[in-house]
Formats: structure tokens, sequence, C-alpha cells
């Protein structure tokens, strides 16, 4: 089974709020999933999203393939995260 982790849309017309997703790539866009890992809310100017990135960091591990805009925000997310 080819896993993605991607975005699912959601909200009404003219104003889209996303949820980042893990499911079968063959499912559809906005069809079953297996575990919602974040939100992405385009239309917020800062700190538009919220991600687990242990949980993304478990999936890509196990061999899900992050979508482009998935990848740019897990990007963001760890620069934005404090050093420890």
């Amino acid at each position: 089974m080819a896993v993605a982790i991607r975005l699912r849309r959601e909200g009404s017309k003219d104003r889209p709020f996303y949820r980042i997703v893990v499911a079968d790539s063959r499912k559809r866009r906005d069809g079953r999933f297996i575990e919602m890992i974040g939100t992405y809310d385009p239309l917020k100017k800062s700190d538009n999203s919220v991600i687990d990135l242990a949980k993304a960091d478990g999936w890509i591990g196990k061999g899900a393939k992050p979508s482009e805009t998935v990848a740019s925000i897990i990007r963001k997310a760890r620069l934005a995260q404090p050093k420890a």
C-alpha cells in the first residue's frame, strides 16, 4: 500500500482550510484517511500551520511520501522549532 502525507480540503467556498492527513495514495483527496497529524490555514497571516513532527517523522520512517506542500510545511515547522 502506497501511503502519502497530504492536504485534505475542508471549509466553505472561498474559505479553504486544510487538514494534514496520512492516507492511502489511491484514495480521493477528501476521502478516507489513516491519521490526521496537523492543520494548515492559508488565509492566516502568520503561524498558519500546526503539525505533530513526531507523528510525521514516524510515518516518513515507515515509507510515507509527503506531498510538496506538506514537505514545505514540515521544513518550516522544523525551522520554527526551538533548539533544545
